[in-house]
């Protein structure tokens, strides 16, 4: 199995990043944990350990619903394991430099998944 790092982000598409963080923090008393403006994201904790709700403003909002972003320590492992197994991956890894990397995959039914491994880890 893929060596999780017990995160899990839900990935969700906003149409304004700002207004969307308003509206976790005074309907959900959801607090910002991260935001990079220029990139379009942000994130806000939920009151489950690990697991936070990500916006993704510039994503086409409304159709696809959240996607599940599973936390991991090595990617490149993750993702060989997986396609091992079959699974579908969509593109290349892609890699936001001291950040974050990502790759996309589908299940069966065409939902699609996320794993991220953070570069600002220690």
């Amino acid at each position: 199995m893929p060596d999780y790092d017990g995160r899990i982000t839900l990935s969700t598409p906003v149409q304004d990043l700002d207004a969307s963080l308003a509206w976790f923090a005074d309907k959900l008393g959801f607090q910002e944990t991260f935001k990079v403006a220029d990139g379009g994201w942000a994130e806000v904790a939920t009151s489950a350990e690990g697991v936070t709700i990500g916006l993704n403003q510039g994503a086409e909002a409304g159709d696809a619903g959240a996607t599940p972003v599973f936390g991991v320590k090595d990617i490149d492992a993750a993702r060989a394991e997986l396609e091992a197994k079959g699974v579908t991956f969509e593109g290349e890894t892609i890699e936001l430099p001291g950040m974050v990397k990502l790759a996309v995959f589908v299940d069966p039914d065409g939902n699609h998944y996320m794993f991220a491994q953070s570069l600002m880890d220690g």
